[in-house]
């Protein structure tokens, strides 16, 4: 297939990429390369360095490459800097996938759009939470990804498209850079290798659904083969707090780990996980990778020296 990914060469964007070349697809990634690696990417790739919301310059990108499916993984992804900068998070999240819908409805592409689970539900939804729980978001983050889901859908009984959303889990895994600002299991890990104690801001017990980047991938690709419309959480429906990664990590590196505990941040929910059942009735996926397996996965990683090109 000729294919399109939005961020691809970001952490779970460059590890789909590697499996839609794989299964032999044409792949373009547009990428602003803000957060993103060219190294992350195999020499197969047909990179773009355009941003989201630039809108001429992405449907001139579309109209040239003519995707059949496009993976829509790029965003403003931190919380915090949703909460201190919400029309900018609006800007990525909302207006980028706004051009992007028109883009595609262009070519007739169908579009998979990486939504978030963890940070869309709110404090009052079962756990773990189904689709259908009241979604009542913590942060301007949250509230973005819920208005772009509603886009698709309107495209959806606008122009009888067959756009999906995934509503994902905390993911984690090789390429997530243990220095940036998201990404709790690759930032810890790499304080623990390099000897310093781990930041956990509060008490430590905020609880999260925590899913490896091939099952993500997996994700994807199934939902790109479905061909239908719909909204599925991908999740492990298995809440692990931040106490339980910090001992984790501490196993993976044979040693116990004492972090350093600060004040709590606004805009953080308490407890997330998701019931991914419709996922795996719908798409035939459910999740593979064990917590403990993946987290020893990223600190091989990380003892390797986290290189760009390393597999899920």
């Amino acid at each position: 297939m000729r294919t399109l990914v939005t961020g691809g060469a970001g952490f779970i964007g460059s590890h789909l990429t590697d499996v839609l070349h794989a299964r032999g697809d044409t792949v373009t990634v547009v990428d602003s390369l803000v957060i993103g690696r060219a190294t992350r990417l195999s020499d197969a790739t047909d990179l773009r360095r355009i941003d989201i919301t630039d809108a001429p310059a992405l449907t001139a990108a579309v109209r040239e490459t003519r995707p059949e499916v496009i993976y829509h993984l790029a965003a403003q992804i931190d919380v915090r800097a949703s909460v201190a900068d919400p029309a900018h998070d609006a800007a990525v999240n909302i207006g980028g996938t706004i051009n992007l819908l028109n883009a595609a409805r262009e070519v007739g592409a169908r579009l998979v759009f990486t939504s978030t689970g963890g940070a869309l539900y709110g404090a009052a939804a079962a756990i773990p939470s189904p689709e259908d729980a009241p979604t009542e978001p913590e942060a301007p983050y949250g509230t973005a990804k819920l208005c772009a889901e509603q886009y698709l859908a309107l495209f959806n009984r606008l122009h009888g498209a067959r756009h999906a959303a995934l509503r994902l889990g905390n993911v984690y895994g090789p390429r997530q850079d243990p220095g940036g600002e998201a990404g709790v299991v690759s930032i810890f890990s790499g304080a623990v290798y390099d000897g310093r104690r781990p930041t956990i801001y509060g008490d430590g017990k905020a609880t999260r659904d925590y899913v490896y980047v091939a099952d993500i991938v997996a994700a994807l690709i199934a939902a790109g083969e479905a061909d239908r419309a719909g909204v599925w959480n991908i999740g492990t429906g298995r809440e692990t707090s931040v106490l339980d990664l910090v001992d984790l990590i501490g196993t993976a590196a044979g040693h116990e780990v004492v972090p350093h505990h600060a004040p709590p941040r606004p805009g953080e929910l308490q407890r997330s996980a998701l019931d991914s059942t419709a996922a795996r009735t719908d798409l035939g996926w459910e999740p593979k990778v064990t917590i403990s397996d993946g987290i020893a996965q990223v600190y091989s990683w990380v003892r390797a020296g986290h290189p760009d090109r390393a597999p899920a």
